[in-house]
């Protein structure tokens, strides 16, 4: 008998960085996500397989049941076994029993949508465990991208441990038309964007301000509030990171609002515009451009 498991990708629109300590984020879950199927067997190992957004198998590995030792010596071995002892402290009954798992993914394991996030909330649904407390328990961050992978609507996110509070919200945002998410080419790796933020300091101040436009940004109805919103949100962070934006450091003469997605200086950003505004980004040599409409699940 197959079980299968599904988590969504996610973006977040607020609060990079600062959702760490407790300011109030926006994420997204996106159409784009990670199965997990897992098909019982006699064998008394577990068979695991991953396959990428076009089907091609990318990483393969087998464990025994005890204590999850594997055969290869990848590093993507160490962390799963990683994950699969950190879930049997929380389950000790969790996989007993032989199996074979597989793990396609719906899109580019670069793009940043979440491959980890997806993995560790599917596994935490197969093995009827808390992904929040299996996220803390070693593997470090927000945990917002877990929050999006269980909803299928936006969502405002504020850290509380293994117990982060969550809101689902409409965005009833009359110019998603002229929102589009553009790909940097760059794979950001969130450990090291966590450690850079962490070297400033925490800003008490500038959190309550991220809170603050957050609410009001889930609320705006003009394209105009929508872009002094984001301004405004990319200025703090900015001071936080002593870092420039990503607008200021690569597109200083783009006429529409340049904002970062999680980590500073790679994966997705978001875009204001029209399709006469994408060719802009097309000629510095980005060519994955996807509508809002297209990357979120939804927003109704």
């Amino acid at each position: 008998m197959e079980k299968v498991y599904y988590s969504n990708g996610k973006l977040l629109l607020t609060g990079e960085y600062v959702v760490l300590d407790g300011a109030k984020a926006l994420a997204v879950p996106t159409s784009f996500g990670q199965s997990l199927k897992v098909i019982s067997t006699d064998e008394n190992l577990l068979h695991w397989k991953s396959h990428d957004e076009t089907g091609t198998l990318w990483y393969e590995d087998t464990f025994n049941l005890k204590t999850f030792n594997f055969r290869s010596n990848r590093q993507e071995s160490k962390t799963l076994q990683k994950i699969l002892l950190a879930v049997r402290k929380q389950n000790p009954n969790f996989l007993k029993t032989g199996a074979e798992v597989k793990t396609p993914l719906t899109f580019p394991r670069k793009w940043g949508l979440g491959s980890s996030s997806t993995l560790i909330n599917n596994i935490a649904d197969w093995a009827s465990v808390n992904p929040y407390q299996l996220l803390d328990e070693g593997f470090g961050g927000s945990s917002y991208d877990i929050a999006a992978a269980k909803h299928n609507r936006p969502i405002t996110y504020i850290r509380n441990k293994t117990s982060p509070l969550i809101k689902e919200i409409l965005l009833n945002w009359p110019f998603t038309d002229q929102l589009f998410f553009v790909y940097l080419n760059v794979k950001k790796q969130s450990k090291e964007a966590i450690v850079h933020y962490r070297n400033f300091g925490t800003d008490k101040k500038v959190i309550e301000k991220i809170s603050e436009i957050t609410e009001a940004l889930i609320h705006c109805l003009t394209l105009d509030e929508f872009e002094k919103l984001l301004t405004l949100h990319e200025k703090h962070i900015s001071s936080i990171l002593k870092t420039p934006t990503i607008k200021n450091l690569l597109f200083p003469d783009y006429s529409g609002i340049v904002k970062s997605l999680g980590g500073w200086g790679g994966d997705f950003v978001l875009a204001t515009g029209n399709e006469e505004n994408k060719a802009y980004f097309r000629k510095k040599g980005y060519h994955t451009i996807i509508s809002f409409q297209e990357m979120v699940k939804s927003t109704t």
